[in-house]
This record gives C-alpha cells, structure tokens and sequence, in this order.
C-alpha cells in the first residue's frame, strides 16, 4: 500500500496537533519523519509515530518547548531544548546557527534537554541550502557495549555531515555508529523477521540473528573498536561538553514514560562564503563528483555512488509513486490516531 508524502505528512501532523503541538511545531516533526521515509530510512519515519504520542500524552516531551539560549559567543551556542521533541529544538538550534555563522564564519552547537531527533539529514540539508558546511550528531540512549564490553553504555549515536552543490545532488552522509540503527533491528522484530549476523549480540555476548533477543543484548558498532571510539566522541560531544546526559544517563525512549530524556546534540555549520563565494565552492564539488562517477568501475559494479545519492533516488522514485509503509506501519500510525480522534479514512487522497 503506497500513500502521497503531502497527504501522509498532513494526516501525521494533525495527530501531533490533537496532543497539542502547534500547526508549526507539527508541520516541522512530520516532516521530518515523512523525509525519512522519502529518503528510504524507514526506521526513522512515520513508524516513529506511536512512541512519539505515547511520551507526549505522558508528560515526557514538551509538546511546544520554549527553547532558548543559555549561553553564547560569536561562534558558540548552548541550547536548552525544553525537552522538547528534537526535530523542533534541532530546527531551532539550526537557525540561530545559520545566522550565527553567516554573521562570523562559522558556530558551533551545543544542545541539552532534548529528545529523539529523528536523522540527522533532516537538519543537514536546513543548513545545506543556506551555503552552509553542516555536521550534525547526536547521542541517544544505552544500547551498544563499549568494545569488548557486553553490558550497553553507549548510544548509537548518529552523525550527519553535508555540503552544497549546484548540479548535482548534494553531498549527504548520514549514519549509526553501530553497525546498523537499532530502529532497523525494531522493525524487523515487528515483521517477525530475524537480522543478518554481525548486527548484535545477545545479553549473554553471543552473535544472534533473533530480533527480540538482539533487542534484549546490545548492538555492535561499526568497524569495531573505531566505530566504538566514534561513538564514544560524539557523547562527549553531545552529552558531556553540552551538559546533557550521557551513556546510560538518558532515560530510555520506550520506557522512563514520567521522565524527560535528556538527549544531547551537538551541530557545526562552517559558511563557504569565508573561503570563497559560494558559487566557486559549489562549482568544485561538483567537479569532483563528476570526476568520481566518471572513475573507472571494478568489476560487477554499474555506477558509482556518492553519499546521499541512493536516498535522493529514493526520494525522487517514493514522490513520484508514493511511500509503501507495509501493513505492520500502517496499522500503528491508524491506530494512535483514532485514539486522540484522528481518522486516516478522511485522508482519501492518501493512497495512490
């Protein structure tokens, strides 16, 4: 079953708004999750949907977070999130950031009390589009051992980098530190599927292929030891620097329902502008993308890719001929929104 992005995000927005958020705030979060959907990371999107107002019918997440600046400097940011839902803080910290940066060169951005904030891309390509080099990362709560380690104490800690172009797509790199995001080990517990080996171990340290059992053990990070000491430097970064919590100090997004999460972000725009114009930047990147699709291909391989390229083909292919959300998906999100009186049936322009 495949549904139309506009109306899918119109549908998700307003089940937002029934638990309170603003047209603006829940124009922002259902954006953020149907981009994720588009750009084919499905265990970022609108399956995200049910444990979002599940915390904010609880109490945990501030459905319209004041969010505000503690601290500052001309290329610093601290900022208080509210325990808001990230989307909305990172949109926020981001546009301070742009004007911060366009002012002096370059800002870094520190955010505490905050919750989930959905992919990193979402916030990356805000910053893209205003001639910005934008780093976007975030910590998240205990789910990865250190190395060596069978006891979770580290997040899989996402991290985002990006740059403009002009002619081609942009240059999007958007990952886990773990081997893979454990939202992806979520939905195929939810589909009843097991995971490829290599993915997590179970509590007792044993490599596992069960969902359920991975849940209940910890995921693995990528590359081992290096994905680990990336993983370790971005809670640094988002957590300890910020004044956010950290390893097993943020409170679990599915559990901890009368507690805020305390999630921490940390943003870095750099503005071309102070290099060259942006003109002259986006024209070499460019030249450096065409120069590397146009390298010569090992065998089996029919083109070369740049990071964010796949999504962007997704995106453009899931525009065109709508969002398959799979049975499981579509069920959720139908439910919570009957529960605070929002029928996915008066969005008849939904399925194509």
């Amino acid at each position: 079953m495949n549904f139309d992005a506009k109306y899918l995000e119109s549908y998700i927005c307003d089940v937002l708004k029934a638990v309170g958020l603003t047209e603006e705030n829940g124009n922002i979060v259902a954006a953020s999750l149907v981009s994720a959907n588009l750009r084919g990371v499905d265990s970022h999107g609108v399956t995200r949907l049910p444990i979002y107002v599940k915390r904010l019918k609880s109490g945990a997440v501030t459905p319209n977070p004041e969010v505000r600046v503690i601290e500052e400097s001309d290329a610093s940011l601290l900022i208080d999130g509210n325990d808001g839902m990230g989307q909305i803080v990172g949109v926020k910290a981001i546009e301070l950031g742009i004007e911060k940066a366009k002012k002096n060169g370059a800002v870094y951005i520190g955010v505490k009390n905050s919750t989930h904030f959905g992919t990193g891309a979402f916030f990356i390509q805000q910053a893209i589009k205003n001639d910005m080099v934008a780093y976007a990362m975030s910590n998240a709560p205990s789910t990865m051992a250190p190395w060596g380690g069978i006891q979770p104490y580290l997040g899989t800690n996402p991290y985002a980098f990006g740059v403009p172009t002009e002619k081609n797509k942009p240059i999007i790199f958007d990952m886990a530190t773990s081997v893979v995001a454990r939202g992806k080990i979520i939905s195929s517990e939810q589909r009843g599927e097991g995971i490829p080996l290599g993915w997590a171990i179970d509590k007792e340290g044993r490599p596992t292929t069960n969902a359920k059992d991975a849940l209940e053990g910890t995921v693995l990070p990528f590359a081992g030891p290096k994905g680990y000491a990336i993983s370790l430097m971005i809670d640094i970064m988002s957590g300890v620097l910020t004044g956010a919590g950290f390893g097993p100090h943020i409170n679990n997004i599915y559990g901890d329902f009368d507690k805020p999460q305390n999630v921490g972000h940390f943003f870095q725009l750099i503005d071309v502008n102070r290099f060259m114009t942006a003109n002259q930047f986006k024209s070499r990147v460019d030249q450096m993308i065409d120069e590397i699709k146009s390298a010569p291909k090992a065998e089996g391989t029919e083109e070369i890719f740049l990071p964010g390229e796949i999504e962007s083909n997704t995106e453009n292919d899931r525009l065109q001929n709508g969002i398959n959300l799979g049975k499981e998906v579509f069920e959720s999100i139908k439910q919570v929104g009957e529960e605070v009186g929002v029928k996915i049936e008066n969005y008849h322009q939904i399925t194509l």
